[in-house]
């Protein structure tokens, strides 16, 4: 074993709150936490689902409460700013290119917005057995 120390950088707790940056990053992680309730709200679905229509009832009287509906606008306003700020980096981290040159970042992500969009507009269709 070595005897030497290596040097370690001292890291205080609030490192993220010193430029907006890393507090966007910061946000942009602890979208996980709204997230997680809205996965765990949809796997006590399931599950109530599987043990029959008293436990369905339940939940269905469960996701009605203003608390939950509240909890779940949240989840969707940040997963809607998780996809935006993915969007934005993506092109950034992994350059696409077309003829050889680079496109703009907001272009790249323009047609993922519109391809989301898409996808969210077949699968409202499908559930509302349009098509």
């Amino acid at each position: 074993m070595s005897a030497r120390k290596p040097y370690h950088r001292p890291m205080p707790a609030g490192w993220w709150r010193q430029k907006a940056p890393y507090r966007l990053y910061m946000l942009r992680e602890a979208t996980v936490l709204p997230l997680t309730f809205f996965c765990l709200c949809l796997l006590a679905g399931l599950w109530s689902l599987g043990q029959g229509a008293a436990a369905w009832e339940g939940w269905l009287g469960f996701m009605a409460s203003p608390l939950v509906l509240a909890l779940n606008a949240l989840a969707l306003a940040a997963s809607l700013f998780h996809a935006a700020t993915f969007f934005l980096m993506m092109p950034r981290v992994m350059p696409v290119k077309l003829a050889g040159k680079p496109l703009p970042v907001i272009k790249v992500a323009l047609v993922q917005w519109a391809i989301t969009a898409g996808i969210s507009l077949f699968a409202l269709l499908w559930l509302l057995e349009v098509i």
